[in-house]
């Protein structure tokens, strides 16, 4: 058996690109850029006002003129006009270009117009409410970044630079599997002695958050059958999900069955609670990963986000997330195993804080949902006191 730190190791040493590809702008919500982006024009491409109001040149306030006539009004969305007289001006909105000759826009509220003509209410200061062209971006200058996660900000860059297609990271082809006679469907009403399938919904909820639809597999505890259909996954994918089958009872086949099919364990057993019976290994020919993941809801739940999701953000370029919270009381563990404990965050003078989560042991699935993620607590002190600083493993969003 292992420690936390090792499996961990070992995991991350397995992370691996999985090519790239291009995908439709209106698809790329969440997934991550395989090139870096550069504008194609400066941004603003033009001098635009940034409110409704009237545009001037400067110099006729420098020469006394509080008053000017109106030539005319100029909506977004039209080509570049001229300001012909120093002593007129033109009604500008939002967003529409700045005319030759004018350097200043001032707003409604800071004027009257009357009989086509507008006074100033109060002095304007030169060139105000005006977004001057490149000043946010110069042609060329590069926007986003390659290995960027996109969200709706980085969709709009793409967008306005005219990234009708997106070249991403390709996601890994996965199937979650499941094992057990005890398991039906969702729909099923279970008898006294059968439970209905949770881990597998939780893996797929859990990587549609990744944008990964994954394949689904359930397994009934016969060594054959599992053979057969373990075979055929480990074909058709390059990341295998399984929950169950790889503690020590007598129908736990997993472990032997990934070994008849020439899969390399690279461990089996983790000094750590919840997930100990952990099995992690490849199949080197094929290059398919294998993470077998204790079956009861919590042991499952934590290893997927402690293990996976660190493998799947090194693997797709991305930072691995560190974050650290302050324990609001005294835990005792003791012993030689890392521990996963639930917990619940509280923003307290800006500071994260974590109060521990009660759970019925491994089994308890109702826990997770009071829960934000997991404090983990290392061997290394029998106990940790309240005020301390240990690491945490989001299993929500928590900002």
């Amino acid at each position: 058996m292992i420690t936390f730190k090792e499996a961990y190791g070992h995991v991350l040493d397995q992370s691996k690109a999985f090519g790239m590809a291009t995908v439709p702008l209106n698809t790329a919500m969440g997934r991550v850029l395989a090139e870096s982006v550069y504008a194609d024009r400066d941004f603003p491409p033009f001098d635009r006002a940034t409110k409704d109001g009237i545009v001037i040149s400067y110099a006729a306030i420098e020469k006394g003129i509080t008053q000017f006539g109106v030539e005319g009004v100029i909506p977004a969305g039209t080509a570049q006009t001229n300001l012909e007289e120093i002593h007129s001006c033109m009604e500008i909105m939002t967003g529409a270009v700045v005319p030759e000759g004018a350097d200043t826009v001032i707003m409604y509220e800071d004027i009257s117009i009357a009989n086509g003509k507008a006074e100033l209410k109060i002095k304007p200061i030169k060139g105000q409410n005006i977004h001057r062209k490149g000043t946010d971006e110069r042609k060329g200058a590069m926007v986003l970044e390659a290995n960027t996660k996109l969200s709706a900000a980085e969709i709009g860059v793409l967008a306005s630079v005219g990234k009708a297609e997106v070249r991403v990271r390709k996601l890994p082809r996965i199937t979650v599997l499941s094992t057990g006679n005890e398991l039906v469907e969702v729909t099923e009403t279970p008898l006294a002695h059968q439970i209905r399938k949770s881990n597998v919904h939780v893996l797929f909820a859990a990587l549609s958050k990744e944008q990964i639809i994954p394949g689904q597999l359930h397994m009934l505890d016969n060594k054959r059958v599992i053979e057969e259909q373990l075979s055929h996954a480990l074909r058709a994918n390059d990341v295998l999900l399984l929950s169950g089958g790889v503690s020590k009872g007598k129908y736990d086949f997993i472990p032997e069955v990934l070994d008849i099919l020439g899969v390399k364990k690279i461990f089996h057993r983790v000094l750590q609670r919840p997930g100990k019976p952990f099995w992690f290994g490849i199949h080197e020919a094929l290059g398919t990963l294998i993470f077998s993941f204790p079956g009861n809801p919590v042991s499952t739940f934590a290893n997927y986000h402690v293990y996976f999701k660190d493998w799947f953000n090194k693997s797709l370029g991305l930072p691995i997330p560190k974050i650290e919270v302050i324990l609001k009381e005294d835990m005792a563990i003791g012993g030689k195993l890392t521990r996963f404990v639930r917990a619940k965050l509280h923003l307290e003078q800006g500071a994260l804080t974590a109060s521990l989560v009660r759970g019925n042991g491994s089994g308890d699935l109702t826990s997770l949902a009071k829960s934000d993620g997991f404090v983990r607590l290392d061997p290394e002190k029998d106990t940790y006191k309240k005020g301390m600083k240990v690491p945490f493993i989001p299993t929500r969003n928590i900002l």
